[in-house]
């Protein structure tokens, strides 16, 4: 019998030693360390392996340059992420918190894939085939194309897909998948790493577009390692808040494709449902009159999206007073409450301040600034904003207005959406813009002259 061989390994980033220790020291995680066996052959195997012969130097303009083909997975939205649809020996890792939609979203896929364009391996760890069966039910129209393997084992998956040759395999998910190798359980650095490198080869060798599902830990990191984020040619993430119906896919990485693109999904009773129009969706339930809410055209890749930003400043509940940010970089938010203090004398230390963009959104970018600022300010002094306002713009620490880009891009959706007037910087306006006969524009230098247009409406 072979002797296997043995090492610790840190889940959290793969550092490697040959005795156990409490804590690690490449990245400081407690009780991360976790012992990992290889067999003898295995481990020679690897050693000894010689490179083929087939493969040669190639110069690049010997290479034929080919078009790359797309297959449309029947959402438009998850299209839009991935840069029109998969491309043929792909390799995708789709990831988000527990129960956000990860397998409904890619059964969905596959159910639409099976119907239109070939046949679909949809392998799941988690579920049972008469789970799988039930959940599919309820989601549309089911095909003979679409193939159910309920399986862990990762020489059992690849023998399957190597003899059916689907046009996708879908793996859900890739911390159940075990390879027979190995010693260490599911889950584990090693069992991921191995599953996801020999899922990588298949796509490769075979032309197979694997797409894999991929837990997050607590502090919202993929599972099982950063290593798994460069195998993947893709990386795409599902986002949203519990409570909610709706639904942001996010491309983080796409070797195919723009980043970051978003799209936007709701989720009903019988499965995902594509918003065409998201931004009338996140408005739709806006008061009228209330002091605090404005709209902000925020941009996402390419796509420009209207949401709802509102402030609360209100007496303090506690000696030490509170700041929480829902949907904006809580950093950026104390740091523009700081501003708004030293700039226009607003006595924000002595208040709490609550901050949120509405459905679940999550803005990035700075030129959502300015409607921070105007949203506090509004809430400050108890001033209703017009209803038909929209507000963008970078604040720097000296209270300048700065210009952002793709402005055009905003005002166009602002202007579709029946927006009658917008605050921006004034920079944005030296440019050359186009005539919104709608929309009325209007430039800011400083955020003094916020508070003087807010208050002069």
């Amino acid at each position: 019998m072979a002797k296997a061989q043995s090492h610790y390994l840190c889940q959290s980033c793969g550092y490697q030693t040959a005795r156990w220790m409490g804590r690690c020291p490449d990245c400081g995680e407690w009780a991360s360390l976790l012992e990992e066996r290889v067999t003898g052959e295995r481990h020679g195997a690897r050693r000894n392996e010689a490179p083929s012969g087939s493969s040669r130097a190639t110069p690049i303009t010997a290479v034929d340059s080919l078009a790359l083909g797309r297959m449309s997975t029947g959402l438009t939205e998850l299209d839009r992420v991935l840069g029109g649809g998969i491309v043929p020996g792909s390799f995708v890792l789709v990831s988000g918190d527990p129960g956000i939609g990860k397998s409904t979203l890619l059964l969905q896929a596959s159910m639409q894939i099976a119907l239109r364009d070939g046949v679909v391996l949809y392998v799941s760890g988690e579920e049972s085939l008469q789970q799988t069966r039930s959940r599919a039910s309820r989601l549309g129209p089911l095909s003979d194309r679409l193939l159910l393997l309920a399986e862990t084992s990762l020489q059992i998956i690849l023998d399957q897909a190597d003899q059916i040759r689907p046009t996708i395999l879908v793996i859900d998910s890739i911390q159940t998948i075990v390879s027979d190798e190995l010693e260490s359980p599911s889950g584990s650095l090693s069992q991921v790493r191995e599953a996801a490198v020999r899922l990588m080869t298949l796509a490769k060798e075979k032309g197979i577009s694997t797409v894999i599902i991929g837990h997050i830990t607590k502090d919202g990191a993929i599972a099982g390692p950063k290593a798994m984020e460069h195998l993947v040619d893709a990386v795409v993430f599902i986002e949203g808040e519990g409570h909610q119906i709706h639904r942001l896919l996010r491309a983080v990485k796409n070797r195919f494709g723009p980043t970051p693109e978003i799209g936007v999904l709701e989720m009903t009773s019988s499965g995902l449902r594509e918003l065409a129009n998201p931004s009338e969706v996140f408005l739709s339930q806006r008061p009228s009159g209330a002091p605090g809410s404005v709209v902000i055209p925020t941009l996402e890749g390419s796509r420009p999206l209207l949401v709802e930003l509102q402030a609360l400043v209100a007496a303090p509940s506690a000696p030490v007073s509170r700041r929480v940010f829902n949907g904006v970089d809580s950093n950026r938010g104390i740091l523009l409450l700081a501003i708004l203090e030293k700039r226009l004398g607003l006595a924000l230390s002595a208040c709490d301040v609550y901050v949120n963009v509405v459905g679940g959104v999550r803005v990035g970018e700075t030129a959502a600034d300015l409607g921070i600022a105007a949203a506090v300010l509004s809430s400050a002094r108890n001033l209703p904003l017009d209803p038909g306002l929209c507000v963008f713009g970078e604040v720097g620490l000296a209270g300048e207005v700065r210009a952002v880009p793709m402005a055009e891009r905003r005002l166009d959706e602002a202007a579709r959406l029946g927006l009658s007037h917008c605050l921006m910087s004034r920079h944005n306006l030296c440019r050359t813009m186009p005539d919104f006969s709608s929309l009325r524009v209007s430039g800011l230098s400083t955020v003094e002259e916020l508070t003087e247009r807010l208050e002069r409406w």
